[in-house]
């Protein structure tokens, strides 16, 4: 999915087709990076609380991100209470890595792009690939 050559300053440079839409959403972004980051999964509340959201909308977050095939939620209980675990599925996270290709490839072609601006303000802190 990700962008290996640049293509030539034309048709299509920066289209980025491997933006996922699934994944290009501000809550699902988060609830995937925290995701990853724990490869055992975490509980409903733990991800809720790193998330900033609401039960109902981390709920239809996950909802869309389980039927991409890109989460497994696992419902059960602990101490006699309701637990809920969510991890990534391995396809989830090849998924995701695709995805952050993607974007560090867009942070590469803006570095590029303002680098040869005469004083540009901008350091994106990238090193060129």
């Amino acid at each position: 999915m990700a962008k290996t050559e640049p293509a030539s300053a034309g048709e299509g440079r920066f289209a980025y087709d491997g933006l996922d839409r699934v994944i290009h959403e501000k809550v699902r972004l988060g609830v995937l990076t925290s995701l990853v980051a724990h490869p055992k999964g975490l509980a409903f509340g733990d991800l809720k609380r790193l998330c900033g959201v609401t039960d109902g909308n981390l709920s239809r977050h996950l909802q869309v991100l389980q039927e991409a095939g890109m989460v497994e939620i696992e419902k059960g209980y602990e101490a006699n209470r309701p637990h809920t675990t969510c991890r990534l599925t391995p396809a989830g996270r090849r998924r995701f890595l695709d995805y952050l290709a993607v974007l560090e490839q867009i942070v590469r072609d803006a570095a590029e792009a303002v680098k040869h601006e005469p004083g540009a303000p901008y350091s994106f802190g990238v090193a060129s690939a």
